[in-house]
């Protein structure tokens, strides 16, 4: 679906515009056009992409999505893929995707499986007329900037739950529940790892001696997404750290958890060994055995299997196994 499209002259937004006359609005000098898409179907993806000459492997890859994040060039054509991500009230991630398409005169958005579209970013650059001037670059930027920055709030919830795991570590009986939370925690953070670390590493190529000509004159504001991309992406490796870290934590608390109950059972077992071989050794029914008919040997026996037990007791009690 298009749900949105616009000409711009020298920065400013030229009214009345239909759609059909987008294409010899770019041929005029200063103008540029800007086109959102929202899970297009592929007529109408097709018909922008005839229209406005778009290489055929780019139009592929916005049109089937389920693209890693890249950086590619077609001529004088930028075509940039990047995740959405967005955090559900589940504290989930949910994955959606954003295929941008820069040329000398137009920039068209493709979005699929996210609900936040990109009326704040228009709203943006209207307010900076100046900036707009500068052409499909900057809106190209405030695009990608805008994304980058929907990975902030991400970035806070999973550190947010990383520091609530934390502090349940020592706290919390249910240790399967917390590795299955951990697990589920890191597999969120995977995914916001994935998406950064592939798009930084092909922002380099925005800016700098080899930028492409449609980014040089905002190379500064590209190297900003790029700055951005790397301070989540040391984020999550740290996240990624303390959750290795709590799950080996966990799973030693766990280990102790069953060497105590191990011990307990080993010390219980010692003393009702000690109750067993007293009474088998006295169960005997030999006729010559000691004692056998002493009037006092029932309860002498007695006594010293109560004060063995004791002992030992006290002994494990004292080393800390009861």
């Amino acid at each position: 679906m298009i749900v949105s499209f616009v000409v711009y002259e020298n920065g400013i937004r030229v009214p009345d515009v239909s759609f059909e006359n987008l294409y010899e609005s770019t041929i005029q000098p200063n103008r540029m056009v800007w086109i959102g898409l929202c899970d297009p179907e592929e007529a109408e993806l097709q018909q922008i992409a005839k229209r406005f000459k778009l290489h055929e492997l780019a139009v592929q890859d916005a049109m089937h999505g389920g693209q890693r994040p890249k950086v590619e060039e077609y001529g004088d054509m930028i075509f940039v893929v990047m995740d959405l991500l967005e955090m559900d009230e589940q504290k989930k991630v949910n994955k959606g995707e954003a295929s941008f398409f820069a040329g000398p005169n137009f920039v068209i958005s493709v979005r699929r499986n996210s609900k936040f579209g990109f009326a704040d970013v228009r709203a943006r650059c209207e307010r900076e007329p100046h900036m707009l001037r500068l052409g499909p670059g900057f809106v190209l930027y405030a695009l990608m900037d805008a994304v980058v920055d929907r990975y902030f709030p991400v970035l806070t919830s999973l550190e947010d739950q990383m520091e609530e795991q934390e502090s349940r570590v020592f706290l919390s009986t249910a240790c399967r529940k917390s590795i299955q939370a951990l697990f589920t925690l890191k597999q969120d953070t995977n995914r916001l790892r994935h998406s950064v670390a592939e798009i930084a590493e092909s922002t380099g190529r925005m800016h700098g001696p080899r930028a492409h000509p449609i980014c040089v004159r905002c190379a500064d504001y590209f190297r900003d997404v790029a700055d951005h991309l790397f301070r989540i992406q040391t984020a999550t490796e740290n996240i990624r750290e303390s959750i290795n870290t709590v799950i080996q934590v966990n799973l030693s608390l766990i280990t102790i958890d069953e060497s105590d109950i191990t011990k307990k059972l080993a010390s219980w077992a010692a003393i009702f060994a000690v109750v067993a071989a007293y009474a088998g050794i006295w169960g005997m029914n030999f006729e010559d055995m000691p004692e056998l008919k002493w009037p006092y040997g029932y309860g002498v026996a007695l006594a010293i299997i109560f004060v063995t037990c004791l002992y030992l007791y006290r002994r494990f009690k004292r080393k800390g196994w009861l």
